[in-house]
This record gives structure tokens, C-alpha cells and sequence, in this order.
């Protein structure tokens, strides 16, 4: 059941890895995880190997949740990775939780993913034809069997697997005693390495890094493969790179603000988007709010190039998780109030604009703009981010089906007068782009041109849930 205040797009997931002689690797990791569990609040997992004896530990809830002090203090090794997860590809269970764990030939092997494979179905039912039986419905631990099934060591496999693999993936992947992480082809999701006292570091994004104190020495390159062990850190080219197709969104709001991607600071980024927001949308407003937290560097990038006072007029409630408590129609709009609440005496009598990252179905929006009005706002006018978000994406984002994006179905006129607005603009493609420092053939617009890097399933409608249907999950 989706969460009914959540009118955003989703992050997969969040990966990590280390190499250390540091004995605490496990909460190394621990704090990494932390760093990143914007990308993910569903499960969390760890496991650690000193050499000779690897130890898995993950659950569903929040890194804060699922991990104790006593068990920090058993993941002990110089070697270790872990995940947060956001489900894109089988549902919200522990079956699915990562890392995942299968049998190698030379021991176990350990995979986490960020990502979505478009071609699992074939691949699992190969699988299952040899005579595996997955233990789950997630294309991670379809993507780690095929690395068992090669038989030889990883550097073998992953040349054998990797070009086999259709869609978007950042692995994170470990055997007793090597760390190893790969990216695909088009670089759809994001992954860095970086030096950590006698050691390296992978991660999702820099800001897992900086938590250790790693250093950020460069991204992994689309193909590459990092191998990183007792002689160090080297890398090998899987694939030949393809058109560099980085997710946009991670600029618009997926990745923490103080990540860094593509040699630019996120928080400058979308800073500068908002100062184009104010010079494509010009209005005469009292107040410029965000929506938080995402839509804070864009509000004052707006303020700053309006001249407009900026003001937090909302307040989130930053304790609050995912809900799947379905809420009767009664009180449907006191659910936004319940990360949302309003500072009555900045709202009332003013001429607000509000910034927000984007709008994807459109209803949490709405249901924003109305409790302003209810608290006595004169005028709101809504500014976005981002351009229109008409088309799903099948990289590792949860909005696989094309009606529930409000975009693809209204125009932008349309979509005022759905929620409310007294005007509404989106960031033009252009501006979004020149926010970024970097070309527009160095990302993935899909969500906005229906460009795929990947060709994605002909009928747009492919179900994040499609490996469970007639199957049992044990």
C-alpha cells in the first residue's frame, strides 16, 4: 500500500562498501548507512568478514532501528558492505532485504544493489531452469546468483555477468576477503570510491564518505569495475562506456545536497536552479517557502535572485517514517499535517511562493496548497525545480506506471487549477541542465522526454512486483 502524505519519486537504494584494517568496520558502515538513508527507509543490512568468517545482519526498519550497539561489536573484520533499500523490484519484505547472500564456489558471496534490472524474468527463469531456487523476488539476488553460478573468481565473472545485465546497477559486491563494485554501462545510478586511512571506501554518495572520513577520489566509471583487497585498489573495464546517463534527478533532490556529483556541490546546484526559477517566473510575492527539506536550496536560490524575503513557513516533522496505515476519507487531509505543519502567523494575509522539486502525482500537492489557503495565505503560486515528470522510470525509481504522473495526463494550466495554485511554472530544460555544469547528453531525461538510454518494457506498464506473481516466497 502506498503511503498516502508520499507524492514524491523514490530513491532506490543506498550502497556501501570498505577495506580497512580498522577492526570497527562494522560500524564504519554503520555510519555510512546513516549518511545515506535518504535513498532508502525499508530494510538495512551489514555483513562483515575478518578473513576467514563473514557475519550478515539486516532487518526491516531504519539503520537506527535494526542495529544495536552489541551488534556493531560483532561485525568485526577489515572488510564489509552494506544497504539501505527502497523497493523498486519486489516488495517490501525480508526476503528481499539486502545485502544478499549466496553460495559461491570459493564460499559465500554478497551483493547489494541500487538499481533495476529490466530483463530479471529471463534471467531468473534461466537460472531456474539450471536448478537454482531463488529465495527471493528481488533482481539483486538474481544478479548474485549468476555471479555463483560463473565458478570462477569474481574478476571472471562479473566480465561473463556484467554485459548480461540490461537496465541500471551500482553493485557492491564481497567475498570472504575482497571487495569488489561495479556500474553499468550508462552510469544510470550513482557510485564513488575513496581512500580511508590504509584502505578504500565505496558508496552511493560522497556524503557516506565524508561521514568516515574517506576522502572522494572519483566516481566509478559506466563499466568499470573496482577491485579492492590486500594489494590495494585497481579497476578493470567490464564494458566499453555507453552515452553517459546519469539519473537528473539526482541533482533535482534524490541525492543529499552535500553530495558531490559530476565535480559540483548538489546543494550550488539546485541553489542555482531556483535563481532561474526567479528569472524564467517572475511574481510579486511577500514570502518565498519551501517545501522541506529538498526544496530549501531552490527556495533561497529564488529568494536570492527575487529579492523576495525567504521564510519557513512549514515545518517538517522530521521523525516521522513511511506510513502504510490507510486513512479513512474523513481525516485524508490531516495527513499531510503529519510531516507537514503550517506556521499560521507567517502564511496568513501573505502572497507566498512556494518551491518545491517537483510534482509527480499531484494530490499531496494540492492537499498543500489548501491548508495554506486554510491558514489565511492571500495568493500562493507555485514554483518548481524540474520540468513536467510525464514518464515512468524503470532504472531503480518507483513510478513505473505512466497514469499516476499528473504530467503526462494535464497540461501545466490543468495542473493550477487540480491543485490550486494562483500560478504554477517548472523549470525550464535548459536552465535545469546549465544548473548542473555539465551537457545534457550526460544524463538521463527520460522522466521528462521519454528518451531512454535503456530500452524499457513496450507498454509502460511494468509491475515492480511482477516476480511474485505465482510465486511463494520461502
Amino acid at each position: 500500500m502506498r503511503e498516502f502524505t508520499d507524492d514524491k519519486k523514490h530513491e532506490a537504494c543506498g550502497v556501501f562498501g570498505i577495506y580497512s584494517e580498522d577492526d570497527e568496520v562494522g560500524k564504519l558502515t554503520y555510519y555510512a548507512l546513516y549518511g545515506l538513508q535518504h535513498r532508502g527507509q525499508e530494510s538495512a543490512g551489514i555483513v562483515a568478514s575478518n578473513g576467514m568468517r563473514a557475519l550478515l545482519l539486516k532487518d526491516m526498519g531504519l539503520v537506527s532501528q535494526v542495529f544495536s550497539e552489541r551488534d556493531l561489536k560483532i561485525l568485526e573484520g577489515n572488510l564489509a558492505i552494506g544497504h539501505v533499500r527502497y523497493s523498486t523490484t519486489g516488495s517490501s519484505q525480508w526476503e528481499n532485504s539486502q545485502p544478499v547472500e549466496v553460495n559461491g564456489p570459493d564460499g559465500p558471496i554478497y551483493v547489494a544493489h541500487n538499481g533495476n534490472l529490466l530483463n530479471t524474468d529471463r534471467l531468473r527463469e534461466e537460472l531456474v531452469a539450471d536448478g537454482y531456487k531463488p529465495r527471493s523476488t528481488s533482481d539483486t539476488e538474481v544478479i548474485a546468483l549468476m555471479l555463483a553460478r560463473h565458478g570462477g573468481p569474481i574478476e571472471e565473472a562479473a566480465h561473463e555477468v556484467m554485459p548480461r545485465l540490461e537496465g541500471a546497477y551500482s553493485l557492491a559486491v564481497m567475498t570472504r576477503d575482497k571487495l569488489y563494485a561495479a556500474r553499468d554501462p550508462f552510469g544510470i545510478r550513482p557510485l564513488c570510491v575513496g581512500a580511508y586511512k590504509d584502505g578504500f571506501a565505496v558508496s552511493s554518495e560522497s556524503c557516506g564518505l565524508d561521514i568516515i572520513g574517506a576522502e572522494y577520489m572519483r566516481d566509478i566509471e559506466p563499466g568499470e569495475l573496482a577491485i579492492i583487497g590486500p594489494d590495494g585498489l585497481s579497476f578493470e573495464r567490464l564494458q566499453e562506456a555507453r552515452k553517459p546517463s546519469l539519473c537528473i534527478f539526482e541533482f533535482i533532490y534524490f541525492a543529499r545536497p552535500d553530495s558531490f556529483m559530476y565535480g559540483r556541490t548538489l546543494y550550488h546546484a539546485r541553489r542555482h536552479m531556483g535563481m532561474s526559477l526567479a528569472d524564467e517566473a517572475p511574481v510579486e510575492a511577500d514570502v518565498v517557502m519551501p517545501i522541506p527539506d529538498t526544496g530549501v536550496p531552490a527556495a533561497i536560490g529564488f529568494a536570492e535572485a527575487s529579492g523576495i524575503r525567504f521564510g519557513e513557513g512549514l515545518i517538517k516533522n522530521r521523525y516521522v517514517g513511511r506510513t502504510f496505515i490507510q486513512p479513512t476519507q474523513a481525516i485524508r487531509r490531516l495527513g499531510v499535517r503529519l510531516k507537514l505543519n503550517p506556521l499560521i502567523s507567517d502564511i496568513k494575509g501573505r502572497r507566498l511562493v512556494i518551491v518545491d522539486d517537483s510534482i509527480v502525482r499531484g494530490n499531496t500537492t494540492r492537499e498543500i496548497v489548501q491548508m495554506l489557503r486554510d491558514c489565511g495565505a492571500k495568493e500562493v503560486h507555485m514554483r518548481i525545480s524540474s520540468p513536467p515528470d510525464k514518464f515512468p522510470c524503470f532504472y531503480g525509481i518507483d513510478t513505473a506506471i505512466k497514469d499516476e504522473l499528473i504530467a503526462s495526463r494535464m497540461s501545466v494550466e490543468e495542473i493550477r487549477k487540480f491543485i490550486g495554485a494562483d500560478s504554477l511554472h517548472y523549470l525550464s530544460f535548459d536552465a535545469l541542465v546549465q544548473a548542473t555544469g555539465r551537457e545534457r547528453e550526460e544524463f538521463c531525461l527520460a522522466c521528462f522526454d521519454g528518451d531512454y538510454p535503456v530500452e524499457p518494457p513496450g507498454d509502460l506498464k511494468l509491475s515492480k512486483y511482477r516476480l511474485e506473481e505465482g510465486t511463494k516466497v520461502g
